[in-house]
């Protein structure tokens, strides 16, 4: 009796949490490069908003795949990148007085079954990434540094976009 009853406990637990990545909620429409993108009025302290959640998302992303698959590259170095990206942007919050938004993009993340899908998933997170830094490095009325650094991100996602081109072509 005892062993059916551990059995049974064991079986609840994996069945109701072996699920929790399938549960992540929708990624809201004004949420990063999602938002940037459709976002056809976009204010200084909108811009900002948009890049760090969109960073906050990436690594996110990064952080379920490692869980999932291990330290594997690039994932772990992009990862690691995704934070300078998230420390490049804080000065700029702090310069402009703007408040920090909560990083909660955990909350928006599944974990990809397998390394294919976690990797197309780096492909189409860094594309979307890079345009959203393309559209707003280009805003008329960001000041010179937040627009120096809008560049130089997007720049950098261009290095991890090839980086997960590559991983991908292993399964093509």
């Amino acid at each position: 009796m005892k062993k059916v009853a551990i059995i049974a406990i064991i079986s609840f637990i994996f069945f109701n949490f072996s699920f929790l990545d399938a549960k992540a909620e929708a990624l809201p429409e004004d949420y990063g490069a999602k938002g940037a993108l459709q976002d056809s009025s976009i204010t200084l302290k909108e811009a900002l908003t948009y890049a760090i959640q969109d960073e906050y998302l990436a690594q996110a992303r990064y952080d379920a795949i490692i869980k999932e698959f291990g330290e594997i590259r690039p994932f772990s170095q992009i990862k690691i990148a995704e934070q300078r990206h998230i420390t490049a942007l804080l000065p700029l919050f702090t310069r402009y007085n703007i408040t920090v938004p909560e990083n909660n993009a955990s909350q928006y993340t599944t974990t990809p079954k397998t390394l294919k899908e976690a990797f197309e998933a780096g492909v189409q997170g860094e594309v979307d990434n890079i345009a959203m830094y393309e559209k707003l490095a280009d805003l008329p009325d960001l000041p010179q540094d937040v627009q120096t650094v809008m560049t130089r991100l997007g720049d950098a996602s261009k290095n991890h976009l090839a980086a997960f081109k590559k991983g991908l072509s292993q399964y093509q």
